[in-house]
């Protein structure tokens, strides 16, 4: 845009326009960013295609009003090009047009207003060919308005158009986009938006320096409207001169050598280092929640280059640093910037509602500085799975099928003298691996040493378990091994009493899937290949235990060990009242206690959500005691 093309600022406050309304489009080549729009519209009045209804769609001060206007003056100037010194064009610019109706949406949204619309519409239009109604945000008509406006959307009189302006199509009805043809204006781009400004400020007697220009087309987002009203905040209190420095202090903002020092020191894992760079931003006048917001921005930056990214592709940082930033992605590492993003964003909700903005915000740096002492329990099954692979030769198992999204098993070998708390920050400590962030619902386990008797056991797809009792103890690692179905040592044929088959096969099942198993009082073949296993009158808990697709799957696969052919399997309860039943054995009381009780601990919960899994065994590991002795639980065992 030219210099004659904008009014000349009066000095008097009552008359003064903003750089926003002065500097505003009247033609489609004055239009930034929305070629595709300009090209579309301008061939329409050019082969005379012109609909009856146009949707503007788009974010915020990216031309949608603006280009509304243009079409109107085109339209009724009957014209490629408006004439601006023509009487419909200025006034169609003022927006004071009886041709043009301009409708906000958000304060004309009733069907009473809609209803006044449709008795004027056939009214014709006073001096020019077209009545346009320009109807901004849109999406705020009730339900109501909008179907009392179909019919006359549809088909409306020869002399009516309708543009609609809105920033959220998504609540427009289907019935009234239909309708319409859309255009989406996309946002402006980062150089488009910092020419205009240059061209603005010249206009306006300044010099910007080229990082100040910078700051503000990155702080507007793609909006040209609010870069401009970001521009015209500074130029008040700045003398003819505008720096990057005037900037940062108008929008609370650090420079990016403070954020570069920050996410340095973050890499370094130097906390108070990182510390003390907030603290200095905060006092030379940065607001906690636009230093948090820069900061997660630039993250994303070191993520973008982290990935293979170029220089042009950047939101925050500057271009001309790119080597330097690539250097820094490259120490830090794709996953802990991904985990600290994470962390900004969470701290970044929380910080919009607390009164407490530069605690929480300290409180994430400190977090991101910590995380390489944190590990991820994605890292430690595979370093289990490495562990089941080297002890997998001595002894061989029948490993259980299971489908990918069951449900994990999940039990603990605890020592009687072992509680539940420290089992759970034993399980969280060696659940971690250095680099990659937990997820938040472990960083609460994060803290705690190893005891020394405390050992988890998971069930992951496929795996192997190591049978050798003595072996698991004496080895950490090996002690974390899957669930399975032990072969047994020889197979019985099938007898005549399958209730017989049943117990004898299930006894091959470690934990309490045995006991409740083991409770079933008749077993009715339903064909070769299918058992419906029956519990009493009333017995509903063994059923519904039993029923999980899992422990059917092993159950099944105890059959198929013991029997040598696959057997299907439904469970069924007697139809009755409870009787009074046998009670089960003292172990497996014990062990539905000692489940229930470690179950009910809050890191147990909370470990179990984050794995996915429940707990189905405690047990009390073995003693291992000298090479010529026996265990201690050896006569037991005979």
């Amino acid at each position: 845009m030219s210099d004659g093309d904008h009014q000349t600022t009066n000095s008097a406050p009552e008359t003064y326009t903003v750089v926003a309304r002065r500097y505003r489009p009247k033609h489609f080549e004055q239009l930034i960013g929305q070629d595709h729009i300009a090209a579309a519209l301008g061939k329409a009045i050019e082969t005379g295609r012109v609909g009856h209804a146009y949707l503007f769609t788009g974010a915020r001060g990216v031309g949608k009003t603006s280009s509304a206007r243009i079409f109107a003056k085109l339209l009724n100037t009957l014209g490629v090009e408006p004439d601006l010194r023509d009487e419909i064009s200025q006034s169609i610019d003022a927006g004071d047009d009886m041709d043009v109706i301009e409708i906000d949406g958000a304060s004309n949204r009733g069907i009473e207003e809609i209803r006044q619309l449709r008795a004027n519409v056939n009214v014709r239009p006073s001096r020019s060919p077209f009545k346009i109604y320009i109807i901004d945000e849109v999406h705020m008509l009730t339900n109501q308005a909008f179907n009392a406006l179909l019919k006359t959307l549809e088909e409306p009189p020869a002399h009516v158009k309708f543009i609609f302006c809105t920033t959220d199509p998504d609540k427009i009805p289907i019935t009234v986009l239909s309708r319409c043809q859309r255009f989406d204006f996309s946002p402006v781009k980062f150089e488009a938006i910092k020419k205009r400004l240059q061209e603005i400020s010249i206009a306006e007697g300044f010099d910007v320096d080229d990082d100040a220009l910078a700051l503000l087309a990155r702080k507007a987002s793609g909006s040209m409207r609010d870069s401009q009203s970001l521009l015209e905040q500074v130029m008040s209190f700045s003398n003819g001169r505008i720096t990057a420095d005037q900037v940062h202090a108008l929008l609370g903002t650090a420079d990016e050598g403070r954020l570069f020092a920050l996410a340095d020191n973050l890499c370094r894992h130097d906390s108070l280092a990182a510390l003390r760079v907030v603290d200095e931003a905060i006092r030379s006048g940065a607001d906690p929640g636009q230093l948090a917001e820069q900061f997660l921005n630039y993250m994303r930056d070191l993520m973008a280059v982290g990935v293979g990214g170029t220089a042009d592709i950047l939101k925050l940082a500057n271009p001309a640093g790119f080597s330097t930033l690539r250097e820094l992605g490259e120490a830090w590492g794709l996953s802990t910037i991904l985990s600290a993003i994470q962390i900004l964003d969470e701290s970044l909700v929380r910080m919009r509602a607390s009164v407490s903005a530069v605690t929480l915000l300290e409180v994430a740096v400190v977090q991101i500085a910590e995380l390489h002492q944190l590990q991820s329990i994605p890292a430690l099954l595979e370093a289990l799975s490495g562990s089941s692979a080297n002890t997998k030769a001595m002894r061989p198992t029948t490993n259980v099928s299971r489908p990918a999204d069951e449900k994990k098993n999940v039990e603990l070998t605890l020592n009687p003298s072992t509680n539940a708390t420290s089992a759970a920050r034993s399980l969280a400590r060696s659940s971690t691996t250095e680099g990659e962030r937990a997820t938040p619902k472990t960083e609460s386990l994060q803290a705690a040493t190893q005891p020394p008797h405390t050992s988890l056991v998971t069930s992951k797809e496929q795996a192997n378990e190591p049978s050798d009792d003595s072996v698991a103890s004496s080895n950490p690692v090996s002690n974390v091994r899957p669930l399975s179905v032990t072969e047994p040592k020889s197979s019985k044929p099938p007898g005549a009493n399958p209730l017989i088959d049943w117990k004898a096969a299930v006894q091959n099942i470690d934990g309490m899937l045995a006991d409740f198993a083991g409770m079933a009082v008749d077993v009715q073949p339903q064909g070769s290949d299918h058992w419906k296993i029956i519990f009493g009158p009333g017995n509903h808990k063994p059923r519904e235990h039993c029923e999980v697709v899992e422990r059917r799957n092993l159950l099944q696969q105890a059959l198929r060990s013991y029997l040598g052919r696959e057997i299907r399997l439904s469970f069924e309860t007697q139809p009755g009242e409870a009787t009074k039943a046998t009670p089960p054995p003292p172990q497996a009381t014990l062990r539905v206690q000692q489940i229930r009780q470690i179950a009910e601990h809050p890191y147990i919960k909370k470990l179990c959500e984050a794995l996915d899994g429940e707990i189905l065994r405690v047990d009390s590991p073995s003693v291992t005691t000298g090479p010529n002795q026996q265990p201690a639980n050896a006569k037991a065992h005979r």
